[in-house]
């Protein structure tokens, strides 16, 4: 029987092999900058000239690109689901929000089951940290801060999302949150929480649901995700509602005047 020889794996391959590892598990994020070159060679035990040809090899499926200036940075929108016109058509319209929010809940719950199994100490701090953020907002005793909020809050689901360990998990979430920067997640409960009970609603949701992921109790963690969701859902058709309501009264008393 021939026996064909082996050949050596290029070191170049390995380093790709690494740092696709670091974009998949969330360690390096869309737009962020690599450490220099010299830094990052380093901390790899390889040469500069193997990473460059790692890098370039990354540049060129799409996954790094390198900006003016010097630096280079992984690619700001990886996976993104929809193209851009579509955005604003879903942002707009009520029954999106809807099917987004039922989305959510079904993600969401399944993130907080798995951080509730799988998180390490790294991310029990990490999530910690959100959690206290998220909180800083609702105790500030003044006006909320409605766009501060939104972001503590997507701050905080993310970090669930990474504690989760599954990486499907972790880019869909991650995605959705930068697919509508706008009103449609990152302000979702800070635009309507202005009243007391909703805002105390909404802390004690999340106190529950962060106390059963650092627990450790998934069950739990699974149906108070799955129960936020629906209570942020349930607020927003109640304000749809009135809005139409509102809306419908200008309309008669606009024919009453003309």
């Amino acid at each position: 029987m021939a026996i064909g020889q082996i050949a050596p794996r290029r070191l170049a391959d390995t380093i790709v092999e690494q740092l696709e590892t670091m974009i998949l598990e969330g360690t390096l994020q869309p737009g962020e900058r690599l450490p220099p070159e010299r830094a990052l060679a380093e901390q790899f035990g390889v040469s500069r000239p193997s990473l460059r040809e790692a890098v370039q090899k990354l540049a060129a499926r799409g996954l790094l690109n390198s900006r003016q200036g010097g630096g280079n940075y992984v690619t700001e929108a990886l996976g993104s689901s929809f193209s851009d016109p579509l955005i604003p058509l879903l942002e707009n319209r009520p029954d999106a929000q809807r099917d987004l929010l039922e989305f959510r809940r079904t993600l969401e719950s399944d993130c907080s089951y798995y951080a509730a199994q799988r998180a390490t100490e790294v991310d029990r701090e990490h999530l910690q940290s959100a959690y206290d953020q998220l909180q800083a907002c609702y105790d500030t005793g003044v006006e909320p801060d409605t766009d501060a909020e939104g972001v503590a809050d997507a701050r905080f689901h993310l970090a669930i999302a990474e504690a989760s360990h599954n990486v499907i998990l972790l880019h869909t979430t991650r995605n959705l949150f930068s697919m509508f920067k706008t009103n449609m997640i990152l302000n979702i409960d800070g635009l309507y929480a202005k009243d007391a009970e909703t805002r105390n609603n909404l802390k004690s949701q999340h106190q529950a649901l962060f106390n059963a992921i650092m627990e450790g109790r998934a069950e739990d963690a699974r149906r108070f995700a799955g129960s936020h969701i629906q209570f942020v859902q349930e607020q927003l058709s109640e304000r749809h509602e009135n809005d139409r309501r509102l809306e419908r009264a200008k309309r008669r008393e606009r024919m009453h005047h003309d």
